[in-house]
């Protein structure tokens, strides 16, 4: 099952996005939706509000008045968490009895208008943000809900701001010109991302790679992405272990001012092969299955001995964001060069210019490959007879260690 959460703030457009996919074939859960049933005549959820403030919260025949509350709440953080703390509860609880009923093959979209304020972006496969520039929501408000100038500021100011959201987001949909627009765009995410993610799910396989090696300049934006799905992978470790201490971004993107492929590298410590084994299923529930005869590292000068380069290796299931997630043992000597060597480059810019000409060349010489097999397997010799002497070096000089990490 394919799990999106879709957000936006008010007068986004979120819910003409929400209607699209639902057109399209998803199951929508809408949590303002599920806000009300919670509150309905005769439900706990409405016991507590009159309780907390009030029974002038309640209008004719006995139901919330929601004009009347949010009048109370809004411009008043301390109000809004205590009525937060009521309602939001209540809804996931529901939302979950739903989403437990839909089958496996489905993609569930949950509308969710506090999904960034409520810390719940690592719980979904994807977060789809929808957005407009503040001045175009306040026009809207203004002109199709009859707000005043004043509330419709003070909703927007009991929102998470635009950065937080955007900065939550690994799907933008841009809803700052028309409703044709915004749906084009939602028919482009479901056709190209959304139905291949949810196959590629279905059948535990990770998402195709046709392109050759296509470096890019550095992006600030890719440490961003890498942490976003540390947290996701970190939602299905073992309880005692549910952060992201074991996960590191490695690779050429966690390198700034490293020319790179539009590729997220992840590294997963696990005690051992066999805790690896174990965390598969729930790796690729979370959307990274496991690739088959592709758990083994080539061994560098400081350990000849193969048995220890072992690793598991999973990928993205997701066309839209390449991602390799190597589960190495900690302290094995692959687990140990990945951090050295991210670490060595980060400190110096030398290394990091030598790394980009050894790079460029080969990428130049595969380009029409296909793929990026043979740029990889030709980039193995550079690691061992040029990287190798000179960060083994650099960390005895800087007395470097890794991470700790305790299983």
């Amino acid at each position: 099952m394919l799990k999106i959460g879709l957000t936006g703030g008010i007068a986004s457009g979120k819910s003409v996005a929400a209607s699209r996919l639902r057109e399209r074939g998803a199951l929508l859960v809408d949590a303002d939706a599920l806000a009300r049933e919670v509150v309905e005549p005769g439900t706990r959820g409405l016991a507590r509000i009159v309780a907390e403030f009030g029974d002038e919260m309640l209008g004719d025949g006995g139901r919330l008045n929601r004009a009347r509350l949010g009048e109370t709440v809004f411009g008043n953080p301390e109000r809004l968490a205590v009525l937060n703390s009521i309602v939001h509860p209540l809804v996931r609880s529901r939302a979950a009895e739903i989403i437990a009923a839909a089958p496996d093959d489905a993609v569930v979209v949950q509308d969710i208008p506090l999904l960034v304020e409520t810390g719940q972006g690592s719980d979904f496969h994807l977060v789809v943000v929808v957005d407009a520039p503040e001045d175009v929501r306040l026009q809207r408000m203004l002109e199709h809900r009859g707000m005043t100038a004043e509330a419709a500021r003070s909703r927007i100011a009991a929102q998470a701001t635009r950065e937080d959201r955007l900065a939550a987001a690994d799907v933008f949909l841009d809803n700052s010109r028309n409703v044709q627009d915004l749906l084009d765009q939602v028919d482009r995410l479901w056709d190209h991302r959304l139905v291949p993610f949810a196959r590629n799910l279905a059948a535990g396989k990770r998402a195709a790679r046709n392109s050759g090696p296509v470096l890019e300049p550095h992006r600030e934006d890719w440490a961003q992405e890498a942490q976003r799905l540390m947290n996701r992978i970190a939602k299905v470790l073992p309880a005692e272990e549910r952060d992201t201490a074991r996960l590191h971004h490695i690779g050429s993107t966690a390198v700034p001012g490293l020319n790179a492929k539009d590729v997220i590298d992840l590294q997963l410590a696990v005690p051992d092969l066999d805790a690896a084994d174990a965390l598969a299923p729930a790796l690729a529930a979370a959307g990274f299955p496991l690739v088959p005869g592709a758990g083994f590292d080539t061994p560098k000068p400081t350990d000849p001995d193969p048995g220890q380069w072992h690793k598991r290796f999973h990928a993205n299931a997701d066309p839209g964001r390449p991602v390799n997630l190597h589960v190495r043992v900690a302290g094995s000597p692959g687990w140990r060069y990945a951090l050295l060597f991210r670490d060595w480059l980060r400190d110096n810019p030398s290394a990091v210019m030598l790394y980009s000409e050894h790079k460029a060349g080969l990428a130049a010489r595969y380009a029409g490959s296909g793929g990026t097999r043979e740029y990889a397997e030709a980039k193995e010799p550079w690691f061992a007879d040029v990287a190798w002497p000179r960060m083994a070096a650099w960390a005895e000089a800087t007395r470097w260690v890794p991470p700790s990490y305790t299983s």
